[in-house]
């Protein structure tokens, strides 16, 4: 099935996608004209390749990232340092679905690829379940572990032949969207799938 993604501010890189192959990236006008049969995705913002987190092992193995049933006891945000290793000790099963929570929030944030070496079997096996490609981590890394580090690490551009991921974020322009981070992700699409769509 063919489907047309375009974004309010950026129509001139529309992204036609046949599975979870990229068919073509141009203006919206031109690939809704050569496809009319394709199903239409529209965004607001700008659509972009995705981002690169860097900090894999410490989002992913060294963070807890609670259930939401645990949040009156230990709170919604990750769990660093020592406390997450003494919860991944006394439980060892935590660790998978922790890295599958940490890897729905690496989405929420447009990560379509991910940096550093991952050790443990159930931050690996989150990643590759999701789709999420794996890349060289940057020689410097830019600040403290986030979800929205700074900078961004923006992918290279979007090309046919290429596999269908990408994120759209909900900003005017790339300056916002460095400014603003990338909390404003509106929709994140790993090969071709939608994995993450803003309520």
């Amino acid at each position: 099935m063919l489907t047309l993604h375009v974004a309010a501010a950026s129509p001139g890189n529309a992204v036609l996608v046949d599975g979870a192959t990229i068919a073509a990236v141009g203006p919206y006008e031109e690939l809704a004209a050569a496809r009319p049969e394709a199903r239409v995705r529209r965004w607001p913002g700008i659509l972009t390749p995705g981002l690169l987190n860097p900090y894999g092992p410490e989002l992913l193995e060294g963070a807890y990232h609670p259930d939401p049933r645990e949040a009156d006891e230990l709170g919604t945000d990750p769990i660093t340092g020592e406390r997450a290793r003494a919860l991944f000790r006394a439980d060892p099963s935590r660790q998978g679905a922790s890295a599958r929570r940490g890897v729905q929030r690496m989405l929420a944030h447009g990560t379509v690829a991910v940096a550093g070496e991952l050790r443990g079997r159930a931050a690996l096996d989150a990643v590759r379940r999701a789709g999420l490609a794996v890349g060289h981590r940057p020689p410097t890394l830019p600040g403290p572990a986030s979800f929205s580090p700074r900078p961004l690490v923006l992918l290279p551009g979007l090309t046919a032949g290429a596999p269908a991921s990408f994120a759209v974020f909900d900003v005017p322009d790339r300056a916002a969207l460095v400014r603003l981070g990338a909390g404003t992700c509106v929709a994140t699409v790993l090969g071709g799938r939608l994995v993450h769509r803003r309520a």
